[in-house]
């Protein structure tokens, strides 16, 4: 039986479910590929800390070199994640003639251009299914099963850690702070959650996303991004009272020859099927012109999740080699002559309705005074909630929009705010009624 070596740098909790995956479904890897998978290498720093696999002598070591300068390698796995050396390493393994499977959405956001050009210059395959999404074949489905669509817009929940607080902070009635001292000491979110709970993990994935499905290139700093932290669970007790869930949502449509990118807290109808999606899991909502809305929803996180998408990856490369083929698609779904340079539409153009919140003081005429402030921007009020308590010394305001432009709200929250009757900073979360 034909063999295929392969090595793996990194060997922290996904590296460890890879292995698992390796020894574990050796057999039913091989009764699908046809020859068996051989990993030769693991390259790591730390090569003395007990995993809980069993590994052959000989398989650790602490060189990378020993993986990136083998002939008889020719898949490398890299897990370190980060922009350094990961970056270095994958252009050294492309450099060297092999093929890349990365888990690493950060790389590929920032350096996804310059690696993909080598790996062609090469004629060398870089996979990533498991850099969105964990275990859900998001990235395959674009590529393959749904590649005849022209996509019109793209919504995602792709942060666990963000959706594990959102579900807990709805179900339970705490506030951020507090869940997430919880998630942290569960091992739900890391030390420094920043990346997590501030959409940067999420915004990395959505830039990927993004190229994917309409076929152009975004640089991860013009997407629009704000995180969770600002969420009270006042916030989300008013949702309910709407009809609404909050979820921080990565959003994206085509129109006009326009982009829109951009990750946020979003409120969406309670009965959609993205507002069922709790806890740690993911989902992708995609519209393709032809097949329409396409969900898929799964895992988006974990060692054994990702580690199932890398190997599928890893199995889509052995299969070319053992075909004597190249890559079958492009890498980014279009041909690299054929991606082109959309326009990223600014927030100030976006259109949508709004959920605003005010801090007054209890006094007659308040109301009257932030509706003359939003009527002098075109901003219309769809409906309101008063409520008679006062929160934290002040009387809370509520207010649903009718749709409108992102630079008339901020226009009119800052004219708002600098109202005497206004005690705190205004609260703005977007509305997304209509996932089309």
């Amino acid at each position: 039986m034909n063999e295929i070596k392969v090595g793996l740098i990194g060997f922290g909790t996904i590296g460890t479910g890879v292995v698992k995956v390796f020894q574990h479904n050796a057999r039913v890897i091989e009764e699908r590929l046809g020859a068996r998978l051989q990993l030769a290498k693991i390259a790591d720093l730390d090569i003395t800390t007990d995993r809980g696999v069993c590994l052959e002598g000989g398989v650790l070591t602490a060189d990378v070199n020993e993986i990136l300068n083998s002939p008889e390698i020719k898949v490398v796995v890299e897990l370190i994640g980060g922009y350094e050396p990961a970056r270095t390493f994958v252009l050294k393994a492309i450099e060297s003639g092999k093929h890349v499977v990365t888990a690493n959405k950060a790389l590929l956001a920032l350096h996804g251009e310059e690696i993909l050009a080598a790996a062609a210059a090469k004629g060398v395959s870089v996979m990533f299914e498991a850099a969105v999404g964990g275990g859900i074949p998001i990235i395959s489905a674009i590529k393959e099963n749904l590649c005849a669509n022209n996509f019109r817009s793209v919504f995602g929940i792709l942060n666990g850690t963000c959706n594990y607080i959102l579900t807990r902070m709805t179900n339970e009635g705490h506030d951020f702070a507090e869940v997430l001292r919880d998630a942290q000491a569960h091992g739900y979110a890391e030390a420094d959650p920043t990346f997590d709970v501030e959409g940067i993990d999420t915004a990395h994935k959505l830039a990927i996303l993004i190229s994917l499905c309409f076929g152009t290139r975004v640089k991860f700093d013009d997407i629009h991004t704000e995180g969770i932290s600002g969420i009270s669970a006042l916030d989300i007790q008013f949702a309910r009272q709407f009809g609404y869930k909050i979820k921080l949502l990565a959003i994206s449509k085509e129109a006009g020859g326009r982009v829109e990118a951009r990750v946020h807290p979003t409120m969406i109808p309670i009965n959609y099927p993205l507002a069922d999606v709790d806890g740690v899991f993911n989902a992708v909502r995609l519209v393709g012109d032809f097949v329409g809305p396409v969900m898929l929803y799964g895992r988006g996180a974990g060692m054994d999740a990702t580690a199932s998408a890398v190997m599928g990856d890893v199995m889509a490369i052995a299969r070319n080699l053992l075909a004597g083929a190249g890559a079958r698609t492009p890498a980014m779904a279009y041909l690299p002559e054929c991606v082109k340079d959309l326009p990223i539409k600014a927030m100030d153009d976006i259109v949508s309705q709004y959920y605003l919140r005010f801090a007054t003081v209890d006094q007659p005429g308040v109301l009257a005074q932030i509706a003359g402030s939003l009527g002098k921007y075109d901003i219309s009020i769809a409906s309101m909630i008063q409520p008679e308590r006062q929160v934290g010394g002040a009387v809370p305001i509520v207010i649903m929009t009718h749709e409108a432009r992102e630079a008339d709200i901020r226009r009119a929250l800052e004219e708002i705010d600098n109202l005497a009757v206004v005690r705190e900073k205004s609260r703005l979360i977007r509305i997304e009624s209509e996932l089309e």
